[in-house]
């Protein structure tokens, strides 16, 4: 498959910590066969934090989404709880914490990232994202929502 056609993964996870290391070889796995080992580290590490995020803070299920089109990687992860997502806190805060500042390395790490409500099929949730380009931008484009 060349590197220029869209495709799209979703790994469904139950709430275990250990799902996370999972969804992370897992997307290793797919970079890797569709020839984007240049993104693995990033993607591995906004994967991680997305996916504890969902993991962490929710109860129910939740699933790791990958997407590649158009140049550009989008990695997400969805969960059953419909709540916002905690606002990212600036890295000085608390440096020697080891929780909290998951969605700051993600706005520090992606081109982009966002959030948006799920509702389907009487299912309610929400769906956490971030984009990784793989050509240098002239400047990040940073945006939330």
């Amino acid at each position: 498959m060349p590197e220029n056609d869209p495709w799209e993964y979703s790994l469904y996870i139950p709430n275990d910590p250990r799902a996370v290391t999972v969804c992370r070889r897992t997307l290793r796995l797919i970079l890797t066969m569709h020839g984007l080992i240049r993104l693995v580290d990033v993607a591995e590490l906004l994967a991680a934090e997305l996916v504890s995020n969902a993991v962490r803070h929710t109860k129910g299920p939740a699933a790791l989404r990958v997407r590649w089109a158009a140049g550009v990687l989008r990695i997400g992860a969805w969960d059953a709880d419909p709540s916002p997502p905690e606002p990212p806190q600036p890295f000085d805060r608390g440096v020697d914490r080891e929780d909290g500042r998951g969605l700051a390395m993600v706005l520090a790490c992606a081109d982009v990232w966002g959030w948006q409500p799920l509702a389907r099929e009487g299912n309610r949730g929400k769906y956490v994202w971030c984009e990784l380009g793989t050509a240098p931008a002239a400047g990040p484009a940073r945006r939330a929502g």
